[in-house]
């Protein structure tokens, strides 16, 4: 199934942490944003993150291959979770899966957060610039809603490191 997959990252070698995900996955990468630095979400007092979305695609995995494998990442990476929006080294969100809605605590998909953060529609419009949020429409008209002040807080870094 094709996935679109937010990730993060604002402890550590930051980058080394995004660049393991497309490593892992990538076989099934269909497209990779840049990186952008953006300014925290929820906890305000801790570093910046370094950001990203890629595009996946395995007709093996369905959405909770997904997510297992992200927690995976994020396991190997040393994530460690104490604080709800608190620093991490990685975070790999499921965005969205195939259109697949769910509505279980553990999967909530389209990922619901989502709509509120220009550090991930950034990204995504980037290398899908007509994309549709399941239930919210298109991904531009939900970035054009957004604060000015949230769009300027994602700042674009470079391509992402092949």
């Amino acid at each position: 199934m094709r996935a679109v997959l937010s990730l993060g990252s604002n402890l550590g070698d930051r980058l080394g942490h995004l660049k393991s995900v497309i490593d892992f996955f990538r076989p099934a990468v269909v497209a990779v944003s840049s990186v952008y630095e953006t300014e925290p979400w929820g906890v305000e007092d801790q570093p910046d993150f370094l950001n990203a979305v890629c595009i996946v695609d395995d007709p093996a995995r369905d959405e909770w291959a997904w997510l297992r494998a992200g927690q995976s990442l994020e396991a190997r990476a040393g994530r460690v979770r104490e604080v709800r929006w608190g620093p991490r080294t990685l975070d790999v969100d499921v965005v969205t899966v195939d259109g697949v809605r769910s509505d279980d605590p553990e999967l909530l998909l389209p990922h619901p957060g989502t709509p509120d953060r220009a550090s991930v529609l950034i990204p995504w419009m980037e290398i899908e610039p007509d994309a549709v949020l399941p239930g919210h429409g298109p991904i531009r008209e939900l970035l054009e809603a957004r604060p000015e002040s949230d769009r300027a807080s994602v700042r674009l870094l470079h391509p992402f490191p092949r």
